[in-house]
């Protein structure tokens, strides 16, 4: 019998950080970070420091238990960037790398309904 769980990946362009839980999503199984996985402080949303993490949280499921997952990607979002991190797919890749079988892939990045503003001011951050 297959044990289901869900990975929540959280992709910025300066972090990432996957949580594995239950089913319902109250449970907590395994988290791991970019920075719990690499050195500089630069690398932490690379695709290396995603598939790093994913692999930790693989293992800890295999020991629980869970061979299938769902997986949830969420970006900063709201009035931050709507788009995920360059580690989203790499941590998706690593999971499934390391054995567990993927069910469903969903974004959850908050949407606003018009809420705050920006920040940059009216013209935007000029670069």
């Amino acid at each position: 019998m297959t044990k289901w769980g869900i990975a929540h990946i959280y992709a910025s362009y300066n972090n990432i950080i996957i949580t594995l839980t239950d089913l319902t999503g109250a449970e907590t199984v395994a988290k791991a970070t970019g920075g719990m996985v690499v050195k500089a402080a630069k690398d932490e949303a690379s695709p290396y420091a995603a598939m790093k993490a994913a692999e930790k949280v693989a293992d800890a499921a295999k020991e629980k238990g869970i061979d299938s997952i769902h997986v949830r990607v969420r970006a900063p979002g709201g009035n931050r960037s709507q788009s995920p991190g360059p580690g989203a797919q790499a941590a998706i890749r690593g999971l499934a790398r390391a054995g567990l079988r993927i069910g469903r892939i969903e974004d959850v990045t908050p949407v606003p309904h018009d809420g705050t503003k920006p920040k940059g001011g009216r013209r935007g951050r000029r670069v």
